[in-house]
């Protein structure tokens, strides 16, 4: 079988899709990558055959950050917010057409086009174009549900995330129009989610139903078109993770911060925070600079800055998971039955902070709102030994790493098998 897998954002937003294509690939498939220009070189080193797709990331990135900080402090700033607003999203239209031509042409002779959330519609448009299947890889209910809000009731937020995605609709209608056009296709009469779902496309939804428990039942209707497989990551190892453990087990287990991808306004000052908080508590850190630079920042004897880790071999070994509540990362600290305190940048990352506070297993709030005095609060609060204990029951309902990513291939293959019949 011939695959291509379109995937566009961040390293958190593509190495889900990575570790599908990966899986597939040595099966014995044909696997064509597509991802961001920053991640190719990443993507091919895995063995992957990679192309890129879109815009260079880091200035997305950038606008998408500026947007939602100014969002949280300022949404009754009309004027402010639509001009950032503008400038989030005018970089992702623009690239539109190139990314569909891009895509056309890997999909020529595909059995199946298998696409991330962002850019949803292109790859759609394209595998209709090409009159093959579409799989989608959803890393949170991005479809309308009653679970996602739990601070509205059921009904409500399900109109609420129907209003949503109609809006964004709307937003980009005349831009999927000219792509619908050259690629011969009708014009667009509802969004793109209706009209994949209409098409009998899978949607695979890549997280735990422990974190949404009762969204199984409401979506049950779909009769498995939106199957549960739990996170997928490519648990890769790095090379600080020796250096890593052996500082860890010089000492007292530490509280773990990262970030993500999208960098700290201040590498000076989240140190700062982070060493005065843990000092305060009696506490060591690591700290994963990730896309922030930390290098002229100095580095105080109980906190270790390093590039990267494997998330899965530091996590278990740390009292608490501090992050920004990147999907892949809340998953690993779930998986790792240890406290997390989300700080978010984002919308998606404010959701999954809803859900460590539901399920009972640390505390959230809003990165833009930390200081030293609320972190170390939180950090006080979510070491209490209820938290750990909590984490640790959470841990033993999670999917493992492996079976993930086993369930996704094979709901793939037998995608293909009956969409062949």
């Amino acid at each position: 079988m011939k695959f291509v897998v379109a995937c566009y954002g961040t390293r958190g937003d593509v190495e889900p899709s990575a570790a599908v294509g990966r899986e597939l690939l040595r099966r014995g498939h044909d696997v064509q990558m597509a991802v961001p220009p920053d991640l190719v070189g990443f993507i091919e080193s895995l063995g992957l055959p990679t192309a890129a797709y879109g815009p260079d990331l880091q200035a997305i990135l950038d606008a998408h950050r500026n947007f939602y900080t100014f969002v949280f402090r300022n949404f009754w700033k009309f004027r402010e917010v639509s001009r950032l607003s503008r400038e989030a999203w005018e970089p992702r239209l623009a690239c539109w057409d190139e990314m569909s031509t891009t895509l056309t042409s890997l999909a020529d002779g595909a059995d199946l086009l298998f696409t991330g959330l962002v850019f949803e519609e292109v790859a759609a448009n394209v595998a209709e174009y090409r009159g093959i299947p579409l799989a989608t890889l959803h890393y949170f209910p991005l479809r309308p549900n009653g679970q996602l809000l739990p601070f509205l009731p059921a009904p409500l937020g399900r109109i609420a995330m129907t209003a949503q995605q109609w809006l964004t609709w709307r937003g980009t209608k005349k831009t999927e129009d000219v792509q619908r056009r050259k690629l011969g296709l009708p014009k667009a009469t509802h969004p793109s989610s209706r009209r994949i779902y209409q098409r009998g496309s899978l949607e695979i939804q890549a997280y735990d139903e422990v974190c949404f428990p009762r969204l199984a039942a409401e979506w049950s209707k779909f009769d498995g078109q939106r199957p549960f497989v739990g996170a997928l990551t490519l648990d890769m190892p790095t090379d600080a993770d020796e250096d890593v453990a052996s500082w860890i087990a010089a000492g007292k287990p530490p509280i773990f911060f990262g970030f993500g991808s999208m960098a700290v306004e201040s590498a000076v000052d989240t140190l700062a925070m982070i060493s005065n908080a843990c000092a305060e508590l009696g506490e060591r850190a690591v700290v994963c600079a990730a896309g922030t630079d930390f290098t002229r920042v100095p580095v105080p004897d109980h906190v270790k800055v390093v590039p990267a880790v494997n998330y899965a071999a530091t996590f278990p070994a740390c009292r608490a998971v501090v992050h920004h509540g990147g999907a892949g990362t809340t998953a690993a600290s779930l998986r790792a039955g240890v406290p997390t305190l989300i700080l978010s940048t984002d919308l998606d990352q404010t959701l999954w902070g809803v859900r460590v506070k539901r399920l009972k297993v640390g505390a959230a709030r809003r990165f833009s709102t930390t200081n030293q005095k609320s972190l170390t609060e939180d950090l006080r609060r979510i070491l209490a030994p209820e938290y750990a204990a909590q984490a640790r029951e959470i841990a033993t309902r999670m999917t493992k790493p492996e079976v993930s990513v086993a369930a996704a291939a094979d709901l793939l293959e037998s995608f293909v098998r009956r969409a062949g019949c």
